[in-house]
């Protein structure tokens, strides 16, 4: 249908104006969340979308179906793994993968091309959609921390005998459910601030991994090195201030630092890591005293990662 006018020519070509219910911004957010969690894990997507983060998932999972195979095979084992540490090695590195690999695809691309991953029948404002962002990839981070800890849960329950012994695993798994959390969070907040630094994705997933990465090991070779120096002089009952200030330098041992630092009952420390000459107790104890110093680093950081991915948006919006 062609219609005419004095001032020229408008064509129909068939488009329908928008007649629906527009709602607001809590179902804009929840929206955007949701794309971010499926875009995390590649659904909606191709094969290849979906191969890292689904193997990085049973990766994570491969740990607490192994502590019940053996706890089935012999109750005398117990269980193998806490649930406030799970895999203290396993953990960071699958997480460093996943958030260096999926982080960029939830912001790079709308950064370099300027688009929106969904149509909306109102505007958004400048914070919702990072917002949105951040909360939908916090899910995915927390989809692969908690359910290998529920796996595990449920798993152990199911062989342990008693009431009293099931309330033990239940009050255990709660506060390894909140530092998953924590975990799941603080790793979202920083990939996101990080990959949204650059439009490109392959620069985008080295802005991520290599500081984590980095810090990371920095962290481990100093805590080392000030563990090593502190035996050589005959060690005592604390560790030493390079060991113990070491971590705080990386997300990932901010994170281990306070979850030791509430989870642990006091022990006297005698240096080492595990093993012969380890502290006595369930993991190395090397906050020491500078415990509270371990929680306001995890709140700086936090508070940085959010801010900064605010500032980010904020700034292309000007622009």
């Amino acid at each position: 249908m062609t219609l005419a006018g004095a001032g020229g020519v408008i064509h129909d070509i068939g488009y329908r104006q928008y007649g629906g219910q527009r709602f607001g911004r809590p179902q804009i957010v929840r929206a955007l969340a949701i794309d971010g969690l499926r875009t995390s894990f590649g659904l909606g997507r191709g094969v290849k979308a979906k191969i890292f983060p689904v193997l990085l998932f049973l990766l994570m999972c491969l740990p607490a179906v192994v502590s019940i195979a053996a706890m089935a095979l012999n109750p005398a084992n117990g269980q193998l793994i806490s649930y406030d540490t799970y895999q203290s090695t396993l953990r960071p590195l699958v997480l460093l993968v996943f958030v260096a690999l999926q982080a960029p695809n939830l912001v790079s691309g709308d950064l370099r091309y300027h688009t929106l991953p969904l149509y909306f029948a109102r505007p958004i404002s400048r914070s919702d959609y990072p917002l949105a962002k951040l909360i939908g990839f916090t899910l995915a981070c927390l989809a692969l921390v908690e359910i290998p800890l529920l796996i595990l849960w449920v798993g152990t329950i199911s062989q342990v005998h008693g009431a009293s012994a099931v309330w033990h695993q239940t009050t255990a798994f709660g506060p390894g459910l909140l530092y998953g959390a924590l975990w799941a969070l603080l790793l979202a907040s920083i990939g996101l601030a990080l990959a949204s630094a650059t439009g490109k994705r392959v620069f985008a997933i080295c802005a991520v991994a290599i500081p984590l990465f980095v810090t990371w090991v920095l962290a481990t070779v100093l805590s080392h090195v000030g563990l090593q120096t502190f035996q050589a002089v005959g060690g005592g009952t604390q560790p030493p201030a390079l060991a113990s200030l070491a971590g705080l330098i990386n997300p990932f041992t901010v994170l281990a630092g306070f979850t030791d630092w509430l989870g642990s009952a006091p022990k006297v420390f005698i240096g080492g890591f595990g093993g012969g000459g380890g502290p006595v107790g369930r993991q190395a104890h090397l906050v020491g005293h500078f415990g509270p110093l371990y929680g306001v680093m995890l709140a700086v950081m936090l508070a940085a990662a959010i801010g900064g991915l605010l500032a980010r948006y904020r700034k292309v919006g000007i622009a």
